[in-house]
């Protein structure tokens, strides 16, 4: 027996690798059962409402209040037409679409120059680019509206969506909405299963965290802010890879109030490729690794008790993400060497296919839930089977990669921006 073998061999019989795989088999079952419970009694209280109910929940206030929705722009030529089209079709008696553009170098200014000469749009424009954050801290003193609608460029709103949103400002203590993205390009493989991510996993994990009392994040693609809550906590920070999910985690530290709102809805693009995908994935990685690094003193302030359950959500799936890359690499180093690994097996056995249906099970609930907003999802329901078969494995890695870097490195000034359009 050489010495890898030996070592393999050993570290299977400690302590740590039972802790591990007990871990790396309950933790999916757990959650997707508390996912799945808190998800449906969200849907009963918010969303399984009669007629009466409905009218009351989406009355506007009277008078309106002003509301501008901001797009900010780096090199959008290929989509910000359709992106201001949708913006101007906003069935809403009083707001104002402005675009931020961010010194593109394509003919973005070129697209939106008509709008501005019509007088339907303004346009901020800066000659020097600085990221996504800075483009939406330039703009926002230059916004007449106390509520702001930030949509990226490649997306299409609903034209209701500023009546389901707005109504929730009503409450002072509300200071974001975040809406329900829905995938518009279903060409590839890769844009399908996201389309099931976002249906199944997105929408269903921001249900659960609106009764667990914090969401993790808003969607940058679209959120309404509260002008007034935003300055109070002091923009967006371009240090950030991901500013949504640090401005999320700052405004509630400040017992600012962030809502979902499934009704919500904008067709947005994602990915089509493994070299975009895993770019924008790698970034998100990042990010959640740095706000977890600038917030960890959340734990430690009874204060902060509401937001111990999407912290420690967010510290588990790490942890569960490390063990499967781990324990997957251990179990194919041992059939390399010709030793059957304990407590794995290529052929499924009871307690992966009993982690296979609850994942289907959590997956398929987010498709009944949101068939009701987006009833085309359901032709695509078949693809939940290749969810934990092939995203998993990929999501596990880039976590494992990627979480670290912004966990221990220093921030670095970023300049970020999706840049793939179709």
């Amino acid at each position: 027996m050489d010495l890898l073998t030996a070592y393999l061999v050993a570290f299977q019989h400690t302590g740590l690798y039972l802790g591990m795989l007990l871990f790396f088999g309950f933790y999916p079952v757990l959650s997707a059962v508390v996912w799945l419970t808190t998800s449906f009694i969200y849907y009963s209280r918010k969303e399984n409402l009669d007629e009466e109910q409905e009218a009351g929940l989406y009355a506007l206030p009277d008078p309106p209040p002003r509301v501008s929705v901001l797009i900010p722009a780096y090199c959008e030529e290929k989509v910000i037409e359709a992106t201001i089209e949708g913006a101007l079709r906003i069935d809403y008696p009083d707001y104002e679409v402005v675009v931020v553009d961010d010194g593109s170098t394509d003919a973005t200014v070129d697209k939106v120059a008509p709008y501005v000469a019509s007088g339907r749009v303004r346009l901020v424009r800066k000659t020097v680019n600085e990221g996504k954050a800075m483009a939406l801290n330039d703009a926002l003193p230059c916004l007449n509206g106390e509520i702001v609608l930030t949509i990226d460029a490649d997306a299409v709103v609903d034209p209701g969506i500023l009546r389901n949103v707005v109504p929730h400002f009503s409450s002072a203590r509300v200071a974001a909405v975040t809406g329900n993205p829905r995938v518009h390009n279903r060409r590839t493989l890769l844009s399908k299963i996201q389309l099931i991510e976002f249906t199944s996993i997105v929408g269903l994990l921001r249900r659960a965290q609106r009764v667990w009392g914090r969401i993790q994040t808003v969607s940058g693609v679209v959120v309404a802010f509260r002008k007034k809550a935003v300055f109070d906590v002091g923009l967006f920070d371009p240090s950030m890879a991901t500013e949504d999910i640090d401005m999320s985690w700052r405004l509630q530290k400040r017992f600012w109030d962030i809502r979902y709102e499934p009704k919500a809805l904008v067709r947005m693009q994602v990915p089509e490729t493994f070299a975009s995908l895993w770019k924008q994935r790698k970034r998100w990685a990042t990010g959640l690794g740095q706000v977890l690094r600038r917030h960890s003193g959340i734990l430690l302030h009874r204060r902060n008790l509401r937001f111990w359950p999407v912290t420690y959500e967010a510290i588990l799936s790490i942890l569960w993400s490390f063990c499967f890359v781990t324990l997957t690499s251990l179990w194919i180093a041992s059939y390399a060497v010709g030793i059957p690994p304990v407590g794995a097996d290529p052929i499924p056995n009871f307690w992966g296919m009993v982690i296979a249906t609850t994942c289907i099970a959590q997956l398929a609930a987010g498709v009944v839930l949101d068939r009701r907003y987006d009833r085309s999802i359901v032709p695509y329901a078949a693809y939940t089977v290749l969810y934990p078969l092939i995203y998993w494995a990929l999501m596990s890695t880039i976590a494992f990669l990627y979480t670290p870097k912004g966990l221990f490195r220093k921030p670095p000034r970023v300049t970020l921006w999706k840049t793939e359009r179709t």
